[in-house]
């Protein structure tokens, strides 16, 4: 309660003051104008998994909340997040999948970021679900960042064999969700996804919070 009278929360997009609808943590004029992806828009196609979907475009406040999220600490944005992404897997998914997953950080990254940004979605989305997510690969390899990288073949290649399964035995035979902070090209969801067919799961699914425009 002094936290909140001392930091009174905020909206995650647009940083305006919640007041009664902090629970929610996404303020009225946001709930109605946020860039929300509709119907088949929500859809993006991928190599090794079959589709992944996210429920906004990743332009203007989405990007600028993400960017808080993943480099400034806000790691509590993961349950606002949650919620929306669990409604976009529910349209699209219901009853198509076994287990939840997250793409992982390489260890180096971790340590540097402090936290996992798509495991928190991950295990937030699970907790929306009443199940857990659950952890299935490791990354083996630090890579670039993705952001620094040109097109669809320069991030292919430095993705390639970044990852590898934990514990094939959790993977085999499963309809896995495989999830993700953001989606541009499609890379990294696609060698994550590889990796898990690889390792014995029946299919692949995935979501994100956001896509980049098409």
């Amino acid at each position: 309660m002094l936290l909140n009278l001392l930091f009174p929360p905020r909206c995650v997009f647009c940083r305006e003051f919640l007041g009664k609808y902090k629970v929610r943590g996404i303020c009225p004029d946001c709930s109605n104008t946020l860039p929300f992806c509709e119907g088949v828009d929500a859809r993006q196609a991928g190599e090794f998994f079959s589709v992944c979907v996210s429920p906004l475009y990743y332009v203007d406040m989405v990007r600028e909340s993400h960017h808080r999220y993943k480099f400034q600490g806000s790691k509590w944005y993961a349950r606002t997040y949650a919620p929306l992404v669990a409604q976009c897997i529910t349209e699209h998914y219901a009853g198509r999948y076994d287990l939840i997953t997250w793409v992982p950080l390489s260890r180096k990254r971790r340590r540097k970021r402090g936290y996992d940004q798509a495991e928190l979605l991950a295990r937030s989305i699970g907790t929306a679900f009443g199940t857990e997510a659950v952890g299935t690969m490791q990354k083996v390899r630090d890579t670039a960042p993705l952001s620094s990288l040109g097109g669809r073949d320069e991030r292919k290649a430095n993705i390639a064999k970044a990852y590898a399964p934990l514990d094939e035995a959790t993977i085999v035979g499963k309809r896995i969700l495989l999830i993700d902070d953001i989606v541009t090209t499609g890379s990294s969801l696609s060698e994550c996804a590889r990796c898990l067919l690889m390792a014995g799961a029946e299919e692949v699914l995935c979501a994100t919070l956001a896509r980049a425009e098409v």
